[in-house]
C-alpha cells in the first residue's frame, strides 16, 4: 500500500517515528471511512394484504441503498415520505403510525431491528446462498427484499417497539459492551460527556462520519505503530491479563489495537447461533492473532488446518490455516476477508459502529 499522508520531505531521524505514526493513523481514517461509506441495496415492498383502500398499488415498492452502519428504524422517515407523496391518500396517512410499523425478509424471517444494516444483509447472504468457489464473487449485489408491514407488530418476538429510541438504547449498550471486553472495564464510555455519548448516536442517525469518529476516536484504537515488531513473549503474561492500556490514564502510544485486552468479535453461522469469545490480539507467544487461526481455534469443521508437507519448513500453526479446502469462507462488512488478516487490524478498521467485529460465514458447495 503506498504510504498517503506522507510529507514532501524526508523526516529527519527524530521525527521518523511521529511520521510513521501519523501515515498509520492516515490508513486507519482510511479504512474506517470506506467501511463508513459500504452501503447495501434493499427492496421495501409493503405487505400487499395491510395496503389501505385507495393506495396507488404500482408504487408500493421502494428502493433505497441504504448505509451499513445504519439501523432498519432510522429509515423510516424516508420510508414514510414516500409512500404518504405517492401511495397512499389523506385518509390513510391521518390513521397509519410509524410505530406499528415492521420488518421481514421475502422469506418470512423477522428481521432483527437492533443490528446494523450491512449485518442483516450479510446474515442473509450466508442464510440463503452458497457460493460456488472462491474465485467467484459477485461483482454486482442484488437487493434484498424486505416486506414491511403496517400493523400488528409480534411484540413477543420483537421485545421491543422498532423505535428509532429503542435503538439508541440498544446501540449504547453494544459500544459499552465492546468497550468492556476491549480495555477490561468501562471506563472511556462512561467518562464521556452525555453530549458526547449522544453525538455517537447523532453521527449514526445523519450518517456523519466525522461527528460519529470525533467522539469515536476517544474510545476505540487505532491500527497504529504500535504493532509488535519482534515479540519477546513474557513467561508471566497472560492473555487475558488487563494491560496498561486499559487505563484511560494511560500513555496514548500504548493505545493501539495490538495491546488491547481483547477484539470484540462475533461469528455468525448461516442459521445458526452467534459465537462470542475473549480474542486477544497476540498469542503466547506474542505474534499477531490472525483470522486463519482464529476460525480454526473456534470452528475448525469448517476451518481444518492445514497439514504441514514432510520436511517442509515448520509454519506458526497461526498461518497454517490456508483453508485451501474452501470448505467455508468469512465475509466481513461483505468484503470476503483473507486468512492472514490480523484481528487487531480488522478490529480497528472494519468493526461496525458499535465497535463489534461481525464475522459472517458463509458455506461453499
Amino acid at each position: 500500500m503506498s504510504s498517503y499522508g506522507t510529507t514532501r520531505h524526508a523526516p529527519s531521524p527524530a521525527g521518523a517515528a511521529s511520521n510513521k505514526e501519523r501515515v498509520t493513523d492516515y490508513h486507519t481514517t482510511l479504512f474506517r471511512r470506506l467501511t463508513w461509506e459500504g452501503t447495501v441495496p434493499l427492496e421495501i415492498r409493503v405487505d400487499p394484504k395491510e395496503l389501505p383502500a385507495n393506495s396507488d398499488r404500482g408504487l408500493e415498492c421502494y428502493y433505497i441503498q441504504a448505509p451499513r452502519v445504519s439501523y432498519l428504524p432510522l429509515l423510516m422517515p424516508e420510508i414514510r415520505r414516500f409512500l404518504m407523496d405517492v401511495v397512499f391518500d389523506d385518509a390513510a396517512a391521518k390513521v397509519l403510525k410509524e410505530d406499528d410499523w415492521w420488518f421481514e425478509s421475502a422469506e418470512g424471517t423477522l428481521l432483527k431491528w437492533h443490528w446494523p444494516i450491512g449485518l442483516i444483509y450479510d446474515n442473509h447472504t450466508i442464510s440463503t446462498s452458497v457460493r460456488p468457489s472462491s474465485s467467484q464473487l459477485q461483482t454486482t449485489p442484488s437487493p434484498m427484499r424486505l416486506i414491511l408491514h403496517l400493523a400488528s407488530p409480534p411484540t413477543e418476538k420483537l421485545l421491543q417497539s422498532p423505535s428509532a429510541e429503542a435503538c439508541k438504547l440498544s446501540f449504547m449498550g453494544q459500544l459499552k459492551e465492546a468497550d468492556f471486553l476491549r480495555w477490561g472495564s468501562t471506563k472511556r464510555m462512561t467518562a464521556l460527556r452525555q453530549a458526547d455519548q449522544d453525538g455517537l448516536w447523532e453521527g449514526i442517525r445523519d450518517h456523519n462520519f466525522d461527528h460519529y469518529w470525533r467522539v469515536a476516536s476517544k474510545v476505540t484504537p487505532t491500527a497504529g505503530a504500535a504493532r509488535p515488531q519482534s515479540p519477546v513473549p513474557s513467561a508471566t503474561a497472560s492473555l487475558h491479563t488487563r494491560p496498561p492500556s486499559a487505563d484511560p490514564a494511560g500513555q496514548p502510544e500504548r493505545d493501539g489495537a495490538y495491546n488491547v485486552r481483547s477484539v470484540p468479535v462475533r461469528i455468525y453461522l448461516p442459521d445458526g447461533p452467534v459465537l462470542q469469545d475473549l480474542v486477544p490480539p497476540l498469542l503466547e507467544d506474542g505474534s499477531p492473532n490472525t483470522l486463519a487461526h482464529f476460525l480454526t481455534t473456534h470452528i475448525p469443521l469448517l476451518f481444518p488446518p492445514q497439514p504441514h508437507p514432510p520436511n517442509s519448513t515448520h509454519r506458526h500453526p497461526n498461518n497454517s490455516a490456508s483453508h485451501g479446502s474452501e470448505l467455508a469462507y468469512a465475509l466481513i462488512q461483505g468484503v470476503r476477508s483473507p486468512p492472514e488478516a490480523e484481528m487487531a487490524w480488522l478490529g480497528a478498521c472494519m468493526a461496525g459502529a458499535d465497535g463489534w467485529l461481525n464475522v459472517c460465514i458463509g458455506i461453499c458447495s
